[in-house]
């Protein structure tokens, strides 16, 4: 195992072509939302819009994509019938998807059609997780590089350990490992562990983080670099930094008790400058 520590100086973000366009910085799909749940999916894309993707295109059930379509001024939400065979259709033309935030219980079998058979990056978010319980093995035959976002207690139904888990950094590891994918356990410094054995414990963000909604601005964000181009592992490790040092920011503007998910779609610029070439 390689343990790192996630610092500013382990992760830059590269000055960008003067002559490029929106083509060249990434298409995102996101499947995400339900009724009742409305926030998640608007969370997400503002996240992979503000993290620098080109084109973000959402799909969310039709009795929600009315109010989703009010909240969301640069993605591009639109009305999908949840069948597999059209999504996967969607998502071939981009370059990475995110599924799950704020999906619902009801779509586990979407979600179990749609993972072994989907040829692209994907980055799995609660719902998404929750699908898998029982299923991992679903994961073992992709190719593409997967991540996945869970915290402890999604971490606990999809491997059977016990709560709290007892060893975050070794278990992250196994899992990861076992099943070729990048796993970020979530929590107090949250542990992003690759499928090659690294390991990255994050020490950035604050319990005001620990609001519903955070979770969701984080996936958004990690999609977001690897649809950029950025190495799965990499991008998951350095999402997390940015994810809680734009908490950190938002705590110092706000308050650990004040400061909302929306704060940290505000404060991520100030914290994405500190990475900049």
């Amino acid at each position: 195992m390689q343990l790192m520590q996630v610092e500013q100086n382990t992760f830059r973000l590269p000055r960008r072509r003067r002559e490029a366009h929106k083509g060249d910085f990434g298409r995102i799909f996101i499947l995400a939302g339900s009724v009742g749940y409305t926030g998640a999916p608007v969370f997400a894309a503002n996240a992979a819009v503000r993290t620098g993707s080109g084109l973000v295109f959402l799909g969310v059930p039709e009795e929600i994509w009315s109010v989703v379509a009010a909240k969301c001024a640069e993605a591009m939400p639109y009305p999908l019938e949840r069948d597999a065979k059209a999504i996967l259709k969607h998502i071939s033309s981009c370059d990475a998807a995110l599924v799950g935030p704020g999906l619902g219980p009801e779509a586990g079998d979407l979600v179990r059609s749609i993972v072994p058979r989907l040829a692209h990056p994907l980055v799995l978010d609660a719902d998404g997780l929750n699908a898998l319980s029982g299923h991992t093995q679903l994961l073992d035959g992709r190719t593409a590089p997967t991540v996945l976002t869970p915290h402890e207690g999604e971490f606990a139904r999809l491997t059977g350990c016990t709560l709290p888990v007892a060893d975050r950094i070794a278990e992250a590891q196994e899992f990861a490992e076992t099943h070729n994918c990048t796993v970020v356990l979530k929590g107090h410094r949250t542990v992003t562990a690759a499928p090659d054995g690294r390991v990255w414990l994050n020490n950035t963000g604050n319990p005001g983080m620990a609001k519903g909604g955070s979770g969701d601005v984080l996936a958004g964000m990690i999609v977001s670099l690897i649809g950029q181009g950025f190495p799965a592992p990499e991008s998951a490790a350095m999402a997390a930094w940015l994810h809680g040092r734009a908490g950190d920011f938002a705590a110092q503007r706000f308050g650990e008790y004040a400061m909302t998910p929306s704060d940290l779609l505000d404060e991520l610029p100030r914290a994405m400058m500190e990475l900049s070439e």
